[in-house]
């Protein structure tokens, strides 16, 4: 990717633009465009149908780079302005805030025979039916595109002069997108199966550089999880060196932020060289929970390493507005651009890391690839890519005093913009991966990070009737909530309730999946649709297990479901998970590549092991069993530590044992037998094993 420079127009207030009173950060980056914005309400639609004019959708987010390319070469010009509002009804949709709409209108995109992305640009008829899109537009042709005002007279023109060809372009599309919501169901998926998936995807790992595939390169969690699992059952090495080669090059590359902590979104190289500098909130969670595992297998200081540069990242930049309570939820992202060019903040010449370091510049240059001439673009992307761990401790910690004063240095420059609206389903993965990792790294900091912004969603993210909402900014509650919304928030309750053995998380997540039950279930099909049953500004509720930017709700519902079974005995779980689990299992046979988190929602099930460890759980030798559990993989085990067995559901395979000697005590329990009672730590390890 050429390293691009948005151009900077100059704007003034248009009274016509009505984005002023959103709150999202990404359209009130345009509230001053030309451009007669609206968001998307029943006022925006309904003007549209009153004019008979088609409806321009522009979806994108605040972090996006071409975003603000296309902004401010079309929107933020006035010849295309006034086309755009002499022709159409202009709508801006923050896609992180609607993404049941734009999962809508990018499943249209790709109907069309198109790549996805954003920005996305579609053209609706006034009732919200798309009949034509694209991404991103140039102002004039180039990059094989034709430019933006050839595409509005068009496509305006089409609405008004071929109404029989768009309305033969909404019927096809609205009956594709059906067909698509409604998934093929089938039998069982065996472990069989998702062995030969395994196998297949190993195929697709880069097995020089690591990761899946070629440029540009995402970390794709769920599938390197999906292979680690493999791993985890079969014992096939090959599986285990693929995830360590994968994340070790994407934590050394130039993807990684070395002196700030976090993970781009993705990178443009085949290298992990090159960012698009973005930073999410949802892939650092997913990189944080796979760390935590990896480091379980292996002790390499480098996971842990980064798994708390992670952790700083997200204390020093990205807790949100404090409720008044002082509890603080995390942001969503953090720009690419800054000053209107991509990653500027994050780069280096050679000379400034002179001035900064002194007699330590030549050391800490020859470890991160820093050049006079630059690694891209005549600057220097830091990077450690061609080290497979870190450095003697003597060095490393050297190496750690000048990052510190590069990090100084680079607080002086103007930052990249950052998105401080609170989401829950993205919270909900952090959460869950800091629990996790509170456990692993024995972190109680982490789990007190995690528990705060648990309590921030749980007491302003509610509507009046107790129901979850998707977004909060500014103290404005907003938006429907979604699948992902209510499957990751119930799995953020169950890893809090594990680390902490708090009832609560377990009333909470019981509560929040009664609500999906209620509104989301497909009652004439079985599965979660994506959006509820009362969301009444959508032309079509999706469902679908496949995962896309974030793991797919449906996916991540059966591990939810299993675990609430295991932890309360009731069979309506486990029935609503066999249930979920047919409902996908024929989408298996058409496309495995999105069901990573489909797949390892299956393998869970499987697998689930419960450790019930008896003793306080602050005593010394409740703590040793706990320690030996941890020395152990973690994606099967459900966690329970009480004070006696009286707390466990009547038919729990456990019920009814006991302490041995007065000592802390714990039983491992599959498939419904249980092991003999086991008190020392040793011990403990080795049944784990051999479970």
């Amino acid at each position: 990717m050429t390293r691009h420079a948005a151009p900077s127009h100059p704007t003034k207030p248009n009274p016509l633009n009505l984005l002023g009173a959103e709150t999202s950060p990404y359209l009130l980056q345009h509230k001053d465009n030309p451009v007669n914005w609206r968001g998307w309400n029943d006022a925006a639609l309904k003007e549209a149908r009153e004019q008979d004019k088609p409806i321009l959708l522009s979806v994108g987010y605040a972090a996006c780079h071409w975003c603000h390319v296309m902004a401010h070469e079309s929107f933020e010009d006035d010849e295309i302005a006034a086309l755009m509002n002499a022709r159409f009804v202009n709508i801006k949709i923050d896609r992180e805030e609607r993404p049941d709409l734009d999962q809508i209108y990018q499943q249209a995109l790709a109907l069309l025979g198109q790549q996805g992305g954003w920005p996305l640009t579609m053209f609706l008829t006034p009732d919200g039916a798309p009949y034509w899109g694209g991404t991103y537009f140039p102002k004039e042709p180039r990059y094989g595109r034709p430019g933006f005002g050839q595409v509005l007279t068009a496509l305006s023109d089409a609405y008004h002069n071929d109404k029989s060809k768009v309305a033969q372009n909404v019927a096809g599309l609205a009956e594709a997108m059906q067909r698509l919501s409604t998934p093929q169901s089938g039998g069982i998926v065996t472990r069989d199966v998702i062995d030969r998936i395994a196998e297949r995807l190993l195929q697709e790992v880069d097995l020089v550089r690591g990761g899946i595939g070629g440029a540009p390169k995402f970390p794709q969690a769920p599938v390197m999880n999906l292979l680690w699992r493999a791993y985890l059952r079969t014992g096939d090495g090959r599986y285990r060196e693929a995830v360590l080669l994968s994340v070790t090059r994407m934590i050394q590359g130039g993807i990684y932020d070395h002196l700030g902590g976090g993970l781009a979104r993705y990178a443009t190289d085949a290298d992990w060289l090159v960012p698009h500098f973005e930073k999410m909130l949802y892939d650092n969670a997913e990189l944080l929970s796979l760390l935590s595992e990896l480091w379980i297998a292996t002790g390499e200081p480098l996971f842990e390493q980064r798994a708390g540069e992670i952790v700083e990242w997200l204390q020093r930049e990205m807790l949100a507005e404090a409720d008044s309570t002082g509890m603080r939820a995390f942001a969503a992202s953090l720009d690419a651009d800054s000053e209107g060019v991509e990653g500027k903040f994050y780069v280096w010449d050679e000379a400034e890391i002179d001035d900064v370091l002194g007699a330590d510049a030549p050391f800490f240059k020859h470890v991160y690839g820093v050049t006079h001439d630059g690694n891209w673009e005549d600057v220097n992307i830091l990077n450690r890519g061609d080290q497979m761990g870190l450095l003697a401790p003597a060095d490393e910690r050297r190496l750690a005093a000048a990052r510190a004063k590069l990090l100084a240095r680079r607080a002086d420059r103007i930052r990249p913009g950052w998105d401080d609206k609170v989401l829950v389903d993205w919270n909900g993965l952090m959460i869950a991966a800091l629990a996790k990792a509170s456990l692993v790294f024995a972190r109680p900091d982490w789990q007190q990070l995690a528990a705060d912004a648990f309590a921030f969603i749980d007491r302003n993210m509610r509507d009046g009737t107790g129901r979850l909402k998707h977004a909060w900014r500014a103290g404005k509650l907003a938006h429907p909530a979604t699948l992902d919304d209510h499957a990751n928030f119930a799995l953020a309750a169950l890893a809090l309730h594990q680390a902490s053995g708090d009832a609560s998380y377990l009333d909470v997540a019981r509560g929040t999946v009664a609500d999906l039950n209620a509104h989301y279930w497909d009652k004439g099909g079985d599965g979660y649709f994506f959006s509820a049953d009362d969301t009444a500004d959508i032309i079509i509720r999706t469902k679908s297990a496949n995962d896309n930017a974030t793991p797919a709700g449906n996916g991540t519902m059966l591990e939810v479901l299993e675990r609430l079974h295991h932890l309360t005995g009731e069979a309506d779980y486990e029935q609503r998970a066999d249930l979920l689990s047919s409902a996908f299992a024929g989408e298996v046979q058409r496309n495995f590549f999105p069901l990573a988190t489909y797949l390892n929602g299956l393998d869970f099930r499987m697998a689930a092991t419960d450790v019930i460890i008896i003793g306080a759980r602050d005593a010394a030798d409740t703590a040793a069993l706990l320690g030996a559990l941890l020395t152990q993989p973690q994606g099967h085990i459900v966690l329970q530590i009480v004070a006696d067995m009286s707390g466990l559901a009547a038919d729990h395979p456990a019920a009814g044992k006991t302490a041995v000697g007065g000592k802390a005590t714990a039983y491992i329990c599959r498939n419904r037998t249980c092991s003999a009672p086991v008190t020392d730590p040793a011990d403990l390890s080795a049944t784990l094993v051999r479970s």
